[in-house]
């Protein structure tokens, strides 16, 4: 266990006791201002936080990583009252990240190469509850996300066990002391000789090999909106109305709303991927209508309390392009409806992604029968 293995370290040096603990943001998964960048907040618990704290880290696109405790009954515990495993808290990591830079996706696939998810009893040389491995969502997009890419490990034939790693809602997240924040960066040797010792990099590299570095994602491409000169002179006038001036075009007499090729639909404006063609459905309502957007990290929902309603705006996030609005009544697997106008989208072909710099979406569409 790490408080075990940590007492040898200690004659290293004399280590400082713990602070209080403080409470961080409770609500989780909104978009919240870090300086001037918009940043979205994802939920992790993989072992020993100092750990899980240093890896994401180094991921481009994440603002700041923060370890705590999440998932318990006590109040403000403390590292002393987690470690007892009495609390029922988990170490975990708050990842402040920047969706316009990394997707919620690329972390989760980025968490799964860097803990044992078939381990139900702790996390290398830390046993017990409080060590396990977790995904906390922050919304349903988040779950949905989280549960297919875990089902996805579990056929990769990656493990010959079972993932054991738990999805969790997301509640109440405690900072740890500041003493464990930025720990591999503090106490650097005591770091060092605490991860060689706990045999997770020597796990990683046997179950992973070279993979491991894949999951580090690679520069996104950048979504701009033009001044709105340029828009007046790029967009129609429907277009425009749609996107820049919240309207709403006529049911059953847009250009998208009884598509049925195989492809996805881009924000007119930015270009930035919004829905698939995989999750359009036939709402009889005269508009394009979807599941589920295909980046949840591209949309952005709203409150909307215009003609005396109270219902959920979509917006792109990039170019902020009205999109329409989303209703609880799809069918399943989410029960939602993405009631989007055909004026805000441009639609990819299958065949065309490639050459229109979407060529890492031709993948959801392969073994697809035309």
């Amino acid at each position: 266990m790490k408080i075990l293995l940590m007492l040898f370290i200690v004659m290293l040096s004399v280590m400082v006791g713990p602070g209080q603990s403080r409470t961080t943001q409770d609500e989780g998964g909104k978009t919240l201002a870090e300086g001037k960048v918009m940043t979205s907040i994802a939920t992790f618990a993989g072992g020993c936080f100092w750990c899980v704290e240093a890896d994401f880290e180094k991921v481009p696109g994440v603002v700041k990583a923060v370890s705590g405790y999440t998932g318990g009954h006590k109040d403000n515990p403390s590292y002393k009252e987690v470690s007892s495993g009495n609390t029922g808290h988990l170490e975990a990591v708050q990842v402040h990240y920047d969706p316009s830079k990394i997707t919620y996706q690329e972390l989760v696939d980025f968490f799964w190469r860097h803990i044992d998810p078939t381990d139900s009893g702790g996390q290398f040389v830390d046993r017990g509850a409080q060590y396990r491995s977790a995904i906390f969502y922050h919304d349903e997009g988040q779950k949905r996300l989280a549960e297919e890419s875990k089902e996805a490990l579990n056929k990769s034939g990656r493990f010959d066990k079972p993932i054991v790693t738990e999805i969790l809602p997301f509640n109440k997240f405690y900072e740890a002391e500041e003493y464990h924040q930025d720990y591999y960066k503090k106490h650097w040797l005591k770091y060092k000789y605490y991860r060689n010792a706990s045999g997770r990099d020597l796990f990683l590299k046997r179950v992973w090999g070279t993979d491991a570095k894949s999951a580090m994602p690679k520069e996104k491409k950048v979504y701009t909106k033009s001044d709105d000169a340029t828009l007046k002179k790029n967009l129609s006038p429907r277009q425009y109305e749609v996107t820049q001036k919240d309207g709403t075009e006529s049911a059953f007499q847009n250009e998208y709303w009884d598509n049925k090729r195989e492809g996805i639909y881009v924000d007119i404006v930015s270009g930035e991927p919004l829905f698939s063609s995989l999750d359009k459905f036939d709402s009889g309502t005269g508009w394009p209508s979807f599941i589920k957007p295909l980046d949840p990290d591209n949309v952005v929902e709203r409150e909307d309390r215009s003609f005396f309603m109270r219902r959920t705006e979509v917006r792109s996030r990039h170019a902020d392009s009205h999109l329409g609005h989303v209703f609880p009544d799809g069918p399943p697997p989410t029960g939602l409806r993405y009631c989007i106008n055909s004026a805000a989208l441009r639609f990819i072909p299958e065949e065309d992604l490639e050459k229109e710099g979407y060529g890492e979406y031709g993948k959801l569409f392969e073994g697809k029968q035309q």
